[in-house]
């Protein structure tokens, strides 16, 4: 049996949130077919999601074109989070029941709106934070104990495994290793990509929330990640 839910007996399935990255949501053209397949498996799991989407590939041109406006990079994390809802709401229309019919803004919103439905997605919130961190703060609101990163690489590595192919694969790391990890990379600009971000490191670490890197498009190690099991991805904890 799950966590007692604050919202009602009536609500005791453990709740798991998914930092869905934007680049298989929106990798050019919306991939509803991706998300649809990815919707299939999460309703067929017994569990409630949280779901914060990312900007991808649409982040960073939005950031790009607000930078080449003159605007501040506070200016071009505004432009990335319009983008991280435009991917939101794919989600919620490929979702289309049991749902926010809306992206949530705010994380008192989700909250209430997790009271209603099986599924709550957001996507970015304010300047200077990323999708990764808004994914284990709604953990942490929704009392998620276990957060899944989802992406187009299918673990955590001691180096960019598309530039280094000798790069090393991670399968356990403790938060420490990943807190140190990111905190190598996370450059704070609109856009950038780094494994995981060093706020976001620094949440799951205070909540002890587990943390699992698995490529979004392995549905079995995704399912896998979800109820905890052993997969091929890179475990956090």
């Amino acid at each position: 049996m799950g966590f007692k839910n604050p919202f009602g007996e009536d609500r005791l399935m453990d709740t798991v949130v998914l930092s869905l990255g934007g680049s298989l949501v929106n990798p050019g053209t919306p991939d509803t077919q991706y998300v649809a397949s990815l919707v299939r498996l999460l309703r067929g799991m017994k569990c409630k999601f949280g779901i914060v989407v990312g900007g991808g590939k649409l982040a960073r041109q939005w950031a790009d074109a607000a930078r080449k406006k003159g605007g501040s990079e506070f200016d071009a994390d505004e432009a990335a989070i319009k983008a991280t809802k435009k991917n939101a709401q794919i989600v919620i229309d490929v979702l289309k029941k049991d749902v926010n019919a809306k992206v949530c803004s705010t994380f008192d919103e989700a909250r209430k709106q997790a009271a209603k439905h099986r599924f709550v997605v957001m996507g970015g919130t304010i300047p200077g934070i990323t999708t990764d961190s808004d994914a284990v703060l709604l953990a942490e609101c929704l009392g998620a104990k276990r957060v899944l990163n989802l992406s187009n690489i299918d673990g955590i590595y001691n180096d960019n495994p598309v530039r280094n192919h000798n790069a090393k694969k991670f399968r356990r790391m403790s938060y420490a290793q990943l807190i140190d990890l990111a905190g190598k990379n996370d450059m704070r600009t609109a856009g950038t990509h780094f494994v995981f971000d060093f706020l976001a490191c620094k949440l799951i670490a205070r909540s002890k929330i587990e943390a699992h890197f698995v490529h979004g498009k392995n549905l079995l190690d995704v399912r896998k990640a979800i109820d905890g099991k052993p997969h091929g991805g890179t475990v956090v904890r």
